[in-house]
């Protein structure tokens, strides 16, 4: 398998200086629950950094959440559920599950996940799709479209597939299903089924949690203008070299916030 080569980042879409708003994608993000609120909002401010425009939706439960999201998260837009559908015919990729229940975690009021994400996806099967948190954890996997880019962390990886996380059956997988799938660890593995790569880096202070949930919206974020391998592989290596700058400056006292600050910093050096 390939290690990722630094060179390939000059292929993600950079705007035009001549572009207007809305021409430089739109990311629509729907997450969080009573339990799980800042999950989507790491999501959330990642992607407002890289794209013109970022929606919202959160579960019916976490009203209250979103209202003081309001307050927190202002470079973007919190819809309503009523209007869901309406935004995901609108956004150029859309990102599903960080912070969504989790099948041990449901609680009255809160929407069944499972329900929720099948439904939209086979509803929208043709909409670029990043899948990860809660939804992971709870779907069928025959209903993935071919579109989707998949980022579970190892268990989640064997929950929803069956199988070990062995960089041979993420290569398998992303085969059978016709899918980019994005096996989160200290070296991430992201393979289409055409080809793989490995990404290393990173360090043990990117284990905290909501690093994943940053590098979901980040993945999304890429997706709304580019190809799904490049998305995946580019966030990858992208997010690690933002754990690695941080160490270099505060060692491993850092956390998902300062992951999405200091990601700009770095894209900016990369690209």
């Amino acid at each position: 398998m390939d290690n990722f080569n630094p060179e390939i980042l000059k292929q993600l879409y950079i705007p035009s200086p001549n572009s207007h708003k809305g021409q430089n994608g739109k990311v629509l993000i729907i997450g969080g629950s009573h339990l799980f609120h800042a999950s989507a909002l790491w999501s959330l401010e990642i992607a407002s950094k890289i794209v013109d425009m970022v929606y919202f939706s959160s579960t019916p439960m976490n009203n209250e959440i979103v209202k003081k999201l309001k307050t927190k998260f202002v470079n973007g837009i919190i819809i309503p559920r009523e209007k869901l559908e309406d935004y995901i015919e609108e956004a150029d990729s859309v990102l599903i599950g960080p912070g969504l229940p989790r099948p041990d975690g449901m609680e009255t009021g809160d929407d069944d996940t499972k329900i929720l994400t099948e439904k939209l996806l086979l509803k929208f099967p043709n909409k670029k799709w990043v899948i990860d948190g809660g939804s992971l954890q709870t779907i069928d996997p025959s209903l993935i479209p071919a579109s989707a880019i998949l980022t579970p962390h190892k268990k989640e990886f064997e929950t929803l597939f069956g199988i070990k996380p062995t960089p041979e059956n993420v290569a398998e997988m992303a085969k059978k299903y016709g899918i980019v799938i994005l096996l989160k660890g200290p070296v991430d593995i992201v393979c289409s089924p055409e080809k793989c790569l490995e990404i290393e880096g990173g360090n043990a202070g990117m284990t905290k949690g909501g690093t994943g949930d940053v590098l979901a919206g980040l993945v999304a974020a890429f997706y709304a203008k580019n190809d799904a391998f490049l998305s995946a592989t580019c966030a990858s290596f992208i997010n690690k070299k933002a754990g690695e700058s941080l160490l270099e400056r505060v060692g491993l006292y850092f956390n998902a916030s300062d992951l999405v600050a200091e990601i700009p910093k770095v894209m900016k050096e990369l690209l």
